[in-house]
């Protein structure tokens, strides 16, 4: 196992993680690298408080125990948890009484926060079932004190958040504080001023990835504000390190590159399917939102259906563009090629990538993309585009412009055709995603703390 210099010298860091998602309650790529970075971080000897917003209904279970007075059920670490073979032992785990929840949209947590309103509403006239408490071990969470008076609206929860973390690091000891993406920027701020720690703020994606060049304005201040209150920055990508300087106006000195890492999980074999030996699957698996590019994935398909018929097209995931890319498959003729699954998770996501032949990436702008990754590391070929973090660390990927529908479809097309370019794309691939590890990702950003507590 490897070893940080103060972990051999006997001095062990303590970090407070501020994040909004950590598997199995995950949405997106942002859980994934939290959970890679924090088991390789614990494996180094660091000492992580994380700290989320509370869940407050999920069928899912942990290997952490989360305790929701709202919820219906009680979540406890059990065997069949994809996670419970691999408990933290430097990490606990602390959540706030939130409704915060990942890429949200202002409308969508409106609507949450009713549900919650009348949820809690029906309890105390006696309707409902109340969960029972279990007892504490050493990774049973604890909860901080939340209550009825949650924010008006996204934005006031986001700081009302803030000052309920504030409260809870009060109580922690740690040296650094590390936040995760806009939501909990203000959280991050709001626990350095109180504790006087340096606060390192990650950024996983920015408000133009998410939305173009029509942000919102207040994501937008929340995350500039974030990014110069912090000591530093780090950015999961070359791009995204650019935008930050050049859109935020962030001093280039202060901003670290952090590329992503992949979990590569050996443990499972090649199962029969049920595909037919020649039928081709093309996969797309993310969220089906603007910043991922489904039309182009679809407008490719269609051009690639003219060429090669025994062709289908998988999308795997949900997203507010999910029933629009159901309605352009029916007027590109293509929806009876065109398979959509809903969001997948566990041992299907393992099923899609032994039925994929290809996997392909039309990211508008991707900070970084680790679908990619684990795609080579499950021995799919992959074609990402050039609008992506990813890009910068394989060499052995078909790379496209997310707009170039036609040199997507060719792409395809030659590797769906020609054996020998599929097999060497696979093999090449999975090579060169194995020096992509989540144990490099830690020490970087161990060294990153290291600088802003060194004395001055």
């Amino acid at each position: 196992m490897l070893k940080t210099e103060d972990q051999q010298n006997g001095n062990k860091m303590n970090v407070l993680m501020l994040g909004w998602e950590f598997p199995p309650f995950i949405s997106g790529g942002l859980g994934t690298a939290c959970y890679g970075l924090t088991k390789a971080m614990d494996q180094l000897g660091v000492n992580i408080t994380f700290l989320l917003p509370r869940v407050i209904d999920d069928s899912c279970t942990s290997h952490v125990r989360l305790i929701s007075p709202q919820a219906k059920n009680t979540y406890e670490w059990q065997e069949n948890s994809k996670y419970a073979s691999e408990k933290l032992k430097n990490v606990k785990f602390r959540t706030i009484d939130s409704p915060l929840q990942p890429y949200d949209t202002p409308e969508v947590h409106q609507q949450r926060l009713e549900q919650i309103i009348e949820r809690k509403r029906l309890m105390r006239q006696g309707i409902g079932q109340k969960s029972v408490s279990s007892p504490k071990d050493s990774q049973t969470n604890e909860s901080a004190k939340g209550g009825d008076n949650y924010g008006r609206n996204l934005h006031e929860e986001v700081h009302r958040y803030a000052e309920m973390a504030a409260d809870v690091a009060a109580s922690e000891h740690f040296d650094i504080v590390h936040a995760h993406d806009w939501m909990t920027f203000p959280a991050g701020i709001a626990v350095a001023a109180t504790t006087h720690k340096p606060l390192v703020v990650h950024v996983h994606s920015t408000e133009f990835d998410r939305s173009g060049e029509h942000v919102n304005q207040i994501v937008y201040d929340i995350e500039r504000k974030g990014m110069h209150a912090a000591d530093k920055v780090i950015a999961v990508s070359n791009l995204t390190r650019n935008i930050v300087i050049d859109r935020y106006g962030v001093t280039p000195e202060k901003v670290e590159v952090v590329h992503n890492g992949v979990q590569r999980d050996e443990r499972w074999q090649l199962v029969e399917t049920g595909i037919e030996a020649d039928e081709k699957i093309v996969l797309f698996l993310g969220r089906i939102t603007m910043q991922k590019g489904p039309e182009y994935f679809l407008q490719a398909a269609k051009k690639v259906l003219e060429a090669v018929d025994n062709v289908k097209f998988v999308m795997a995931g949900s997203g507010d563009l999910m029933h629009r890319s159901v309605q352009l498959a029916a007027e590109l003729g293509i929806g009876h090629k065109v398979l959509f699954t809903g969001f997948l998770r566990g041992d299907d996501i393992k099923k899609i990538y032994q039925m994929a032949d290809l996997y392909v990436m039309p990211s508008v702008s991707e900070p970084f993309g680790i679908v990619p990754l684990e795609a080579l590391g499950n021995d799919v070929p992959i074609i990402i585009s050039k609008q992506s973090g990813v890009s910068e660390v394989l060499m052995h990927a078909l790379k496209v412009d997310f707009w170039d529908v036609n040199e997507i479809a060719n792409k395809i097309v030659a590797v769906l055709k020609y054996p020998p370019l599929q097999i060497t794309l696979r093999n090449y691939g999975n090579f060169e995603v194995r020096k992509l590890r989540w144990g490099n990702a830690a020490i970087k950003c161990i060294n990153v703390y290291k600088s802003m507590l060194q004395p001055a």
